[in-house]
């Protein structure tokens, strides 16, 4: 059994299968996550799921001084690619996202240490039974969005926020009747 989202192709597969839920400490993807999270806004997964090769390609690997680096005739390049969802405040937001995550990193030593300072280092394991349990947005997820757009963080609201916490494995979100449940670091079910 997996979580209902992931029958929408072998793409969706794989990735729920190998990613989605796992806990991520590493700086530079945790920021493609969240860029790639802001891209998808009023959006799919599955279309950003499609695109992110190209993302990877377009934005140096996300490594986050390269971006907060790139110039604007680069980014308005980037608006004529196909490969990417080609939204002019999407775009920029990457460089901006960028130069405040090398704020926070200043701050608290990785962007790591700040991001699960929201869960207080350690996966939220949720038991949820059915697709219908599973919130948009929780408490912790308003904090974040909160503090982020503080620190001059954009594509950055609640509901991106939440799912940011979802795939980077800050909350374990796998029903309670999916495999990954229990390797995400959820209980046997009951």
């Amino acid at each position: 059994m997996r979580c209902h989202w992931a029958a929408d192709g072998e793409l969706m597969q794989a990735y729920h299968d190998t990613e989605w839920g796992v806990p991520l400490h590493d700086d530079r993807v945790l920021f493609e996550f969240l860029c790639l999270e802001g891209a998808q806004a009023g959006l799919s997964w599955r279309t950003v799921l499609h695109k992110r090769d190209n993302y990877r390609h377009a934005f140096h690997d996300f490594e986050i001084a390269r971006v907060a680096s790139m110039k604007d005739r680069e980014l308005e390049k980037l608006l004529l690619d196909p490969g990417l969802i080609r939204n002019r405040l999407k775009m920029t937001s990457a460089r901006g996202n960028a130069k405040a995550a090398l704020d926070a990193i200043d701050e608290f030593g990785s962007l790591d240490t700040y991001l699960w300072s929201f869960v207080d280092g350690k996966p939220v394991q949720n038991n949820w039974r059915a697709r219908g349990d599973v919130p948009a947005s929780t408490t912790v997820s308003d904090r974040m969005s909160k503090d982020l757009k503080k620190r001059g963080f954009r594509f950055v609201g609640t509901t991106i926020c939440y799912a940011f916490m979802q795939a980077t494995g800050m909350v374990n979100d796998h029903l309670v009747d999916c495999f990954r449940h229990k390797s995400c670091g959820g209980k046997r079910k009951p």
